[in-house]
């Protein structure tokens, strides 16, 4: 599959002389190199690039986009391959760079509650090191992303209710333009007047402006107490209500995860776990003992007045571990209810208000679909994910995903809210960007033309026709 209106790039034997000269055994045009580099979590076909390279320096990383800017090869950048808008698939082929060997954390500032990381560090290596510190790190997508990643896509995840996203703890950048030249954005201090906010321009890019090489992050303090909570319920209208009576009284939980019966079910079977297969939220709470003590108090009562049954609690850390990582794998648990399927997924966000009305609606889509299909979501701050199990063989089952995921998302566009809240656009929500932004898109791109006026970084993806 190709990019709409795009041919592959000729890369050139040159290119190919240089890049080894300068990289040694740290390149590769090897056939399963590249088939791991054109391949991601989506259901969108591999497309593979020419060849891989492993940089370890942001040097290399600019000497490495010089020489494919010289030869007007394409550049992607790589870091677990989790994405699900097929964001690293070379559909114009070209050079896929792996961030793999610069996973060092560089520095950590306790004082301030900041580091310094590059792109290839994972979010739990991130915490691992930071260890005994006081500190953590809260982002947390579900999968083991790396920093990189998870900027370029402005991740979020389970935490963010409480902790914001990443385009709200990502301070500054080391960037490495398309022509080679190398910026830094932001900076350590937690606020700027000075100029335009480049960082927050990257952030979310999905390497199409540039490529990041250093991270500057905020973390957070580790709580005196944390305290986890399960609690099933008749219907999802039911469990969603609870929730908007949560954040609508201010309290201020860490994580709100919904999951529907479908979901449960899913989970117990890949898990082993033995929840009542009904419309469930997960709840997890930080602050002082009296704080999370009273924030259980109130949405217990609160679950409890929307017929909220077996308010169960998992206090000690092995049991929220458990927990969390059950809810972690809801994805590849998914997949298991249909062996061999791939998963058509859409994610989005609206204002909490009308939450109820939006995940009533996508239920109906997806009855409508006859597809095996599942809720889960973030829905703390309003955002929800869909899964629809497709053979990937399939054209009309891919079509019939295909029209669900259009009226989910129509349905968010028309409550207020946005095609995605997390997942990104890349080559799979071109269209509903301009739906959601208009003539602004015209904005995004001229920004993409100024920056990258050969189209080079990830061309084909977020802007539609460049």
């Amino acid at each position: 599959m190709h990019a709409p209106g795009a041919e592959r790039i000729a890369f050139p034997a040159a290119l190919h002389a240089a890049l080894a000269a300068m990289l040694g055994e740290r390149y590769s045009s090897a056939a399963a190199v590249c088939g791991h580099h054109g391949h991601d979590e989506s259901h969108f076909p591999d497309a593979l690039p020419d060849a891989v390279a492993f940089p370890e320096s942001t040097e290399e990383v600019a000497a490495i986009v010089r020489a494919c800017a010289a030869h007007g090869v394409p550049v992607i950048a790589f870091g677990i391959g989790s994405s699900l808008e097929g964001h690293v698939l070379a559909f114009r082929g070209g050079l896929s760079v792996d961030f793999t060997r610069m996973n060092h954390v560089l520095a950590v500032n306790p004082e301030d509650l900041d580091c310094i990381v590059q792109p290839g560090v994972t979010r739990k290596q991130l915490n691992a090191a930071l260890h005994g510190s006081g500190l953590f790190f809260p982002i947390d997508p579900g999968a083991d992303a790396t920093l990189g990643g998870m900027s370029a896509t402005r991740a979020s995840g389970t935490n963010a209710v409480r902790y914001g996203t990443m385009r709200d703890v990502v301070l500054g950048l080391t960037v490495v333009l398309a022509d080679g030249s190398v910026i830094r954005t932001g900076g350590r201090a937690r606020k700027s007047s000075a100029g335009y906010d480049l960082t927050r321009l990257f952030v979310g890019s999905e390497g199409t402006l540039g490529i990041m090489t250093e991270i500057t992050l905020r973390l957070a303090p580790v709580p005196e107490a944390v305290a986890a909570a399960v609690c099933t319920f008749p219907s999802v209208n039911d469990a969603v209500q609870t929730v908007i009576q949560t954040i609508q009284m201010g309290v201020p939980v860490a994580r709100i995860e919904l999951l529907d019966a479908m979901m449960v079910r899913a989970i117990n079977a890949h898990s082993k776990t033995t929840l009542a297969e009904a419309p469930t939220l997960f709840f997890e709470f930080h602050g002082s003992p009296a704080s999370v003590k009273e924030q259980a108090q109130t949405v217990q009562e609160l679950a409890a007045g929307n017929d909220g049954q077996d308010f169960e609690w998992a206090e000690h850390p092995e049991d929220r571990s458990r927990l969390w990582a059950a809810r972690h794998n809801a994805y590849f648990a998914a997949l298991a209810l249909r062996p061999g399927a791939r998963a058509i997924t859409t994610d989005v966000c609206v204002p909490i208000s009308r939450l109820a009305d939006c995940i009533a609606a996508a239920e109906q889509d997806m009855q409508k679909s006859g597809l095996v299909r599942t809720i889960v979501g973030h829905v703390g701050d309003g955002n929800f994910h869909v899964l629809l199990l497709v053979d990937p063989e399939n054209p009309d089952e891919i079509e019939r995903a295909e029209a669900a995921s259009r009226c989910i998302v129509q349905h968010a566009l028309d409550m207020g809210g946005t095609c995605t809240g997390e997942h990104g656009i890349g080559v799979g929500k071109q269209d509903f960007l301009v739906a959601e932004h208009g003539a602004a898109v015209d904005v995004m791109r001229a920004i993409k033309r100024a920056l990258d006026p050969a189209n080079l970084l990830n061309p084909g993806k977020v802007v539609p026709g460049l």
